[in-house]
């Protein structure tokens, strides 16, 4: 890693570290399975989503085998975790043994020197398989060809919906639809009357929150965030339309309060019935089919992200477990690892949950197991969307970084955070578009004269 470059990452996180506020308390923390015995005890913050409930719940049986292992978890709400966990990693702090981060952080943390070299205990782990991991995902979370984290899930995104709701109405969804295309869709099945929503999209602030979706609404139609001489474009007309139209829809068809939605409140909007539509990422499906958190299994289908002036438009994101540098218990930390994202973990959660509780989107061999293909209706779009992402190629016009929902820049987390402020500003009413692009524009060429002279 070049020395200027060093220093940017460093400048750019000591900023974001600076803006944190103190971490929330530790939802879900403490030890499972007798973490105060005898042996090693390791420390695992993880975000607080559904598969990662799960592998809470099994952990029993890790330990059961691993005796000499006691896994005490910190699970958190995911703005909370990028925040507290990227304030441990970046500062050396040694609370954590495993951390639980994604494609954005791997590549730059381990340029950094933050993270553990995987690839050696992977390759001599007696049937890991590390070459099974789905391509674009494993690549993801490599540096120089090594990987320097392992998936626990693998994601994209698409659009769902209520297959029985549009029959009602004589409706038809494309396979592969215009965002023009789901917003009449979305106008037509709204029915505040009955509560239900005619789509449902994030609205809450976060770089991981309602950039995800917006991101690849700017991207296909046209816009981005910067030009190849790293001149920040959020106010071009593209951006302009691309924000305009996603602030819109919201407001004609979207969920009631949808400037504190996020990822957890649209995937009950849906599980509930309350939302005819849910563009978010593939992984939402496994809740939304599974009967004991959804009213509406077998009844949703799915189409490709929506598109405008693209091919395509999902995102590529894996939530993803590491070992930072500072870990006094690596061998541990990868025991436990080698356990959570393995081919028999994937098949012990299918067995033991139920196929619709399976960490998507990570191995290969996942959409080989006859049973998940049958009880899992959104298998193959999961896997087809996975492919179709392109992070190299994210726009129409060239763009100086990678991703399709993020920038590989360090700086994008409190850029990232800060722009989405913006948007949930637009979404409550209490900015219009054109003043909120302003603010971000000013957010993003602080950011791109950093990278002019390089």
């Amino acid at each position: 890693m070049p020395e200027n470059r060093r220093r940017r990452a460093a400048a750019a996180l000591a900023a974001v570290l600076a803006g944190l506020s103190p971490a929330a308390g530790c939802a879900g923390a403490g030890a499972i399975g007798g973490g105060s015995g005898a042996g090693t005890t390791i420390t695992v913050a993880i975000v607080a989503n559904p598969q990662m409930q799960d592998v809470q719940k099994l952990t029993p049986y890790f330990e059961h085998r691993h005796p000499g292992v006691h896994v005490r978890y910190v699970t958190l709400p995911e703005n909370v975790a990028r925040q507290k966990i990227t304030e441990s990693v970046a500062t050396g702090g040694k609370e954590f043994d495993v951390v639980m981060i994604s494609n954005y952080e791997t590549p730059m943390w381990a340029r950094n020197g933050w993270l553990v070299d995987l690839q050696p205990y992977a390759d001599r782990t007696p049937g890991y398989d590390p070459g099974d991991f789905i391509r674009p995902i494993r690549q993801s979370l490599s540096y120089r060809g090594e990987l320097y984290s392992v998936p626990f899930y693998g994601e994209s995104s698409y659009l769902m919906y209520r297959k029985d709701l549009l029959a009602a109405r004589h409706l038809t969804m494309p396979a592969a639809p215009t965002w023009e295309q789901v917003a009449a869709l979305a106008r037509k099945l709204n029915d505040p009357a009955h509560r239900v929503a005619g789509i449902c999209l994030r609205g809450v602030p976060g770089w991981g929150e309602n950039l995800a979706p917006l991101d690849t609404v700017i991207n296909t139609f046209g816009g981005r965030w910067y030009d190849l001489g790293w001149n920040a474009r959020l106010t071009s007309p593209e951006v302009t339309k691309a924000v305009g139209f996603y602030t819109g829809l919201l407001r004609t068809a979207g969920e009631p309060g949808a400037a504190t939605a996020g990822y957890t409140e649209c995937g009950t909007d849906m599980a509930q019935g309350n939302a005819a539509l849910w563009y978010d990422a593939t992984v939402a499906a496994g809740s939304l089919e599974d009967p004991g958190s959804s009213k509406v299994v077998g009844r949703i289908g799915y189409a490709s992200a929506p598109v405008e002036r693209t091919a395509s438009s999902g995102w590529l994101y894996s939530w993803s477990l590491a070992i930072p540098g500072t870990s006094r218990h690596r061998d541990a930390a990868w025991q436990f690892m080698a356990w959570a994202t393995s081919k028999q973990y994937i098949r012990f959660v299918g067995g033991r949950l139920g196929w619709s509780h399976v960490p998507p989107g990570s191995r290969v061999s996942t959409y080989r197991i006859p049973q998940y293909a049958r009880a899992a209706a959104f298998a193959e779009p999961t896997l087809r969307a996975i492919g179709a992402a392109d992070p190299e190629h994210p726009t129409v016009e060239p763009v100086p970084y990678t991703g399709v929902q993020f920038l590989d820049i360090p700086e994008f987390q409190d850029l990232g955070t800060r722009v989405s402020q913006q948007i949930t500003a637009v979404i409550a009413g209490r900015k219009s578009v054109r003043a909120a692009l302003a603010q971000s524009q000013q957010y993003a060429q602080t950011v791109g004269r950093t990278y002019r002279h390089r």
